[in-house]
C-alpha cells in the first residue's frame, strides 16, 4: 500500500518513494535540553513516533536520527537575545554541563513514559563539534561565508534557492534586508555559523575552531548529524511547524550549499498545541510539563490518547476537560481489551476472517493517507465493538493496530487470581449448576470481600479485580 506524506517542501500530498528502496532515513529535530519539554513540544515527538511507527507497519527498515541540543543558543532564531543554557545554569545553580545532562535524562524519561519508541542514533551536539567544523570549512571553500565581527556568517545572497522551504520569495528578502538586526550581517537573514565573539560574557562552552575559540551556531547542528548518520541526502525531516521559515530554512541552505545536491526529498511538519487562543511555548509562560500532567493524576498515556484524537496538520486546543475525556475513552478501551483477552485462550488460533481484514484495510488505508489517526483510532473501536468477530480475531487486530498506535494494549490484561481464588469461583458455578443459590451467593459475598466483582454471562462467569 503507497503512503502518502503532506510535503512541506511544495505544500502537496505526495507519493512517499524512498531512495533506497524498502529503507527509509529519517532525520527529527530535537529538544535544547535547558529545561523540560512541555506538552507542545512533546506533541510533535509523538506524531514523529507515529510516523516511524506506520512505515515500520507498512514494511520499511527505518534509520530514525534525533539530535540532543545541548551547547547553548540564544533565546530567538535571529542569533539574538540570551544563552538559554547559560540562564538556566544561572538561575539553578548549576554548570551548564549539569544542566544539558539533567534535561537530557528528563527528556528521555518523557519519551519512555509517553512509549515512543527510541531513535535509532540520539547524536548530542557537544559530541559531533569537529563534525560541524569540517562543514563550516566546506562551505567556507566554496565561497558561502564570510567573516565578520569576529563570527562567521552564512551569505544567503550567495543561495539562490534560500527561502524554498518557507515559501520566501526575493520580494520578502529585500523587504527584509531593510531590517537591521545584526549590525555586521550583510542581509538579516545571513545567519551565524560559527561564533569566535560572544554576545554574553562568561561563556561556558567553547571550542578552538580554525576561526578562533568559540561555539556553533544552531543551524549547522542538524545539517552536520543528519549527514553523518544518514548522508548527504536523504528521505524525511520532521520537526514543529515554527522551525520552517528560519530553523529548517537555514539548515536546506547550508547543507544544499556544501554538497551542490537536493538534501531532504520530503519535510513533515506538526502543527502546535494550543494554550487558549496561543500556541503553547516557553517563551510566553503558557506551557505543561507531562511532570505536572502526572502530579494532577494523569497517565502519560492519556496525553497521547488525547493527541491520537487530533491531525498531526491541524491546531490542537488543549484542555483539562480535554484530556480527562481523553482519560476516560483510553481507560475504558483498556478494560474492553482486558475482558477481550479474559475470554481468549492462549491456544486459540487467531485467523482473521473477511470482516477482521477489512478493518485492518481500513486502518492501512487512514493511515497511508497522511497518517489520519484519528480515523484509525475508530477503526480501533469499531473492532472492539464488534459482535461478529470472535475475541481471538479481536485480539490479533487490536495488537496489529496497537503497533502504531502505541497505546500499550500488549499489557492489557488482568491481575492473576490466586488459586484459592480460582477454585472458590469454580465452587461457586458449582453451586449455581445444582442451583444452590444461598452457598453460591455466600461464595461472591466471600469474593466481594477480597476485592473481586463477580458477573454471570451467558458465556460464564466473568470476574473484575477491584481496588
Amino acid at each position: 500500500m503507497a503512503l502518502y506524506l503532506y510535503n512541506t517542501l511544495g505544500r502537496t500530498l505526495q507519493e512517499f518513494k524512498p531512495i533506497t528502496h524498502g529503507k527509509v532515513g529519517m532525520y527529527a529535530c530535537g529538544p535544547t535540553v535547558y529545561t523540560f519539554a512541555h506538552i507542545g513540544n512533546l506533541r510533535t515527538f509523538i506524531f514523529e513516533d507515529i510516523l516511524r511507527r506506520t512505515m515500520e507497519h507498512l514494511g520499511y527498515e527505518v534509520t530514525h536520527v534525533m539530535n540532543i541540543t545541548d551547547v547553548g543558543h540564544l533565546t530567538d532564531d535571529a542569533d539574538q537575545g540570551e544563552d538559554k543554557m547559560t540562564r538556566s545554569a544561572r538561575e539553578k545553580k548549576m554548570s551548564v554541563w549539569e544542566i544539558a545532562e539533567f534535561y537530557t535524562q528528563a527528556f528521555l524519561n518523557d519519551m519512555k513514559e509517553l512509549n515512543l519508541n527510541s531513535p535509532t542514533v540520539i547524536c548530542k551536539a557537544t559530541d559531533h563539534i569537529d563534525d560541524m567544523i569540517e562543514l563550516i570549512k566546506k562551505l567556507e571553500k566554496k565561497g558561502y561565508t564570510y567573516r565578520a565581527g569576529g563570527n562567521i556568517y552564512f551569505d544567503v545572497e550567495r543561495f539562490p534557492d534560500y527561502g524554498k522551504l518557507a515559501l520566501l520569495d526575493k520580494q520578502e528578502l529585500k523587504a527584509g534586508a531593510r531590517i537591521q538586526v545584526d549590525e555586521y550581517k550583510r542581509n538579516p537573514r545571513d545567519f551565524v555559523l560559527w561564533f569566535t565573539r560572544s554576545k554574553f560574557d562568561h561563556q561556558a562552552m567553547m571550542w578552538d575552531s580554525p576561526w578562533g575559540r568559540g561555539y556553533p551556531g544552531w543551524h549547522i547542528e542538524c545539517s552536520a548529524m543528519s549527514m553523518k548518520y544518514l548522508g548527504e541526502q536523504f528521505d524525511i525531516h520532521c520537526g514543529a511547524i515554527d522551525l520552517v521559515p528560519v530553523h529548517h530554512t537555514n539548515e536546506i541552505a547550508q547543507s544544499e550549499a556544501a554538497t551542490g545536491k537536493k538534501w531532504v526529498n520530503y519535510w513533515v511538519h506538526g502543527e502546535f498545541l494550543l494554550m487558549g487562543e496561543d500556541k503553547m511555548a516557553k517563551s510566553a509562560g503558557n506551557f505543561i510539563t507531562l511532570k505536572d500532567l502526572k502530579e494532577e493524576g494523569f497517565d502519560p498515556l492519556d496525553y497521547r490518547y488525547f493527541c491520537l484524537g487530533g491531525h498531526y496538520r491541524v491546531q490542537l486546543q488543549f484542555s483539562r476537560e480535554a484530556l480527562k475525556a481523553a482519560r476516560a475513552a483510553r481507560l475504558h478501551l483498556t478494560e474492553r481489551v482486558k475482558e477481550i483477552r479474559e475470554r481468549t485462550s492462549p491456544s486459540e488460533l487467531s485467523e482473521i476472517g473477511e470482516k477482521g481484514k477489512s478493518y485492518i484495510d481500513s486502518f492501512r488505508g487512514n493511515l497511508s493517507h497522511d497518517l489520519n489517526i484519528p480515523r484509525c483510532l475508530s477503526d480501533l473501536w469499531g473492532v472492539v465493538k464488534d459482535v461478529e468477530l470472535s475475541d481471538a480475531e479481536k485480539l490479533a487486530i487490536i495488537l496489529d493496530m496497537d503497533r502504531v498506535l502505541g497505546l500499550r494494549m500488549e499489557e492489557a490484561k488482568r491481575e492473576e487470581l490466586d488459586e484459592a481464588q480460582l477454585q472458590l469461583i469454580r465452587d461457586r458455578e458449582e453451586a449455581r449448576r445444582r442451583k444452590d443459590f444461598v452457598r453460591a451467593d455466600a461464595m461472591r459475598e466471600e469474593l466481594k470481600k477480597q476485592g473481586i466483582i463477580l458477573e454471570d454471562t451467558p458465556d460464564g462467569t466473568r470476574w473484575k479485580k477491584i481496588e
